[in-house]
C-alpha cells in the first residue's frame, strides 16, 4: 500500500508537470524589442518557457526609463544580445511563483532593478555586495533570452525582486531600482560624518536623486550643472549651493570631500580631481560609451591623498535599505509618465536630454 501511494504521489506530480509545461509551450509574451542596434523599438512575441523554480511572474504596470536602456539597444557597452527587450527598473504585481520561492507571494507589488543574479557564494556575494560578484552578476538585460520591463509580463529570480514599501507610488519607485541605488550606495558608504561636503555633478536623473539623498544623510550639499535655470530645483531639492559647471574648477578647487559625478559625458576629470579636498574621493556613477578614459596627474593623487572610485548600482541590503530610506525620508524622483507604447517617442526626448528628470512608462500592451 505503501508503495502505491507513492506511484500515486509521483504520478500526480509528474502529470501537474507536464500540464504546466504544455501550458508554458502555448504561452506567448508580448513586448517591445530591437533586433539590432540603431532600430526603432517593435512590438514582439516570444515563448517564455517553463516558469524556473527560483523566478517569479510579474504583471508590468511601470518601467523607469534609463540612459542604460539607450546604451544596451545600440550596444555601445559590447555587451547587448539581440532581441532585446530593455528595462531595468520595473514594477509590477506577482503572478505566479516558482515551486522554491518562499518570501514573495502572489499579489505583491515588487520592483526589480539591473542585477538579475549573481553566484551567492563568493566572498562578496556572502558580504552583501552581490553587484561585485567575483565570477560576475548577470545583468537583468544581458545575456541571451534576459529580457526586461518593456514588456505586458517578464520573469526574474525572486531573490532579486523588492517588495515596495506602501508609502512608496509604482511611479516614484520605478526611477530608484537603478538611478536611486546608483547615488545611495557611494553616498553611504563615504559620508562619515554630518556636515560633510558634497558636490553633485549634474543635475539630471542621477543627480536630483543624489542632492536629495546627500541632504537627507546631513551632508552640504553643492549642485553643479551646466544649466543655470536648474538652480531654484536643485535648491528646493536640498542642496546649499548652487555653481555653474564651467565656473566650478576654480570657484570650487580643494572644496569637497565626496563628488558624485552623474555627467554621462566626456568631463575634466583633472580639474575635478582639483575640486576635491585633501583625503576626499570623487566617485564616477554616469558611464560615458565607447570606453572612455580617466586622465590624472598622478602627483595630485599621491600628495593631496585623493581617490577616484566607480559605483555600479549595489548589492541586494543596499537596494532594500534605500528603499526603505525613500519611504521614511521622503525620497522621491521628479518624474513624468507616458505610456509604454511611446517609448521610440520618449527615447527621442532621452537623447536630447529633455526629461527633468525621469520618464516612467506605465505598460499599456
Amino acid at each position: 500500500m505503501l508503495v502505491s501511494r507513492k506511484l500515486v504521489n509521483r504520478c500526480a506530480k509528474m502529470q501537474h508537470a507536464c500540464k504546466r509545461n504544455i501550458a508554458a509551450q502555448a504561452l506567448k509574451y508580448k513586448g517591445y524589442a530591437v533586433h539590432k542596434p540603431h532600430e526603432k523599438f517593435e512590438l514582439w512575441e516570444y515563448e517564455p518557457g517553463p516558469l524556473a523554480p527560483n523566478d517569479i511572474e510579474i504583471k508590468v504596470t511601470h518601467n523607469g526609463l534609463c540612459h542604460t536602456d539607450l546604451h544596451m539597444m545600440d550596444d555601445d557597452w559590447g555587451l547587448t544580445a539581440y532581441p532585446l527587450i530593455p528595462g531595468h527598473e520595473v514594477v509590477g504585481t506577482v503572478t505566479a511563483v516558482g515551486d522554491d520561492v518562499a518570501g514573495i507571494a502572489r499579489g505583491s507589488r515588487v520592483g526589480v532593478g539591473w542585477i538579475r543574479d549573481s553566484c551567492r557564494r563568493c566572498k562578496n556575494c556572502l558580504r552583501g555586495n552581490e553587484n561585485l560578484c567575483v565570477k560576475g552578476y548577470t545583468g537583468l538585460i544581458v545575456g541571451p533570452n534576459n529580457f526586461g520591463g518593456f514588456q505586458q509580463v517578464m520573469r526574474a529570480p525572486a531573490d532579486f525582486a523588492y517588495v515596495l514599501p506602501d508609502s512608496l507610488s509604482s511611479a516614484a519607485a520605478a526611477p530608484l531600482l537603478c538611478a536611486g541605488v546608483t547615488v545611495y550606495a557611494p553616498l553611504r558608504k563615504h559620508l562619515k560624518a554630518p556636515g560633510m561636503q558634497v558636490a553633485v555633478l549634474g543635475v539630471g536623473g542621477l543627480g536630483h536623486l543624489a542632492v536629495q539623498f546627500a541632504a537627507k544623510m546631513g551632508a552640504a550639499v553643492t549642485a553643479v550643472d551646466i544649466d543655470p535655470t536648474k538652480e531654484q530645483e536643485a535648491k528646493k531639492l536640498g542642496a546649499e549651493h548652487f555653481v555653474e559647471f564651467n565656473a566650478a574648477y576654480e570657484q570650487c578647487k580643494g572644496r569637497f570631500d565626496v563628488i558624485i559625478n552623474c555627467v554621462a559625458v566626456r568631463i575634466n576629470f583633472q580639474g575635478v580631481l582639483g575640486m576635491l579636498a585633501p583625503d576626499g574621493v570623487a566617485v564616477q556613477c554616469g558611464i560615458p560609451g565607447g570606453g572612455a578614459i580617466i586622465d590624472l596627474n598622478l602627483q595630485d593623487v599621491v600628495f593631496g591623498q585623493k581617490s577616484m572610485a566607480g559605483s555600479i548600482v549595489g548589492g541586494r541590503a543596499d537596494m532594500a535599505e534605500m528603499l526603505q530610506f525613500c519611504a521614511d525620508k521622503g525620497v522621491e524622483p521628479m518624474v513624468q509618465t507616458m505610456k509604454l507604447s511611446q517609448l521610440n517617442e520618449a527615447l527621442e526626448l532621452l537623447k536630447a536630454g529633455k526629461p527633468r528628470y525621469r520618464i516612467v512608462m506605465e505598460t499599456d500592451i
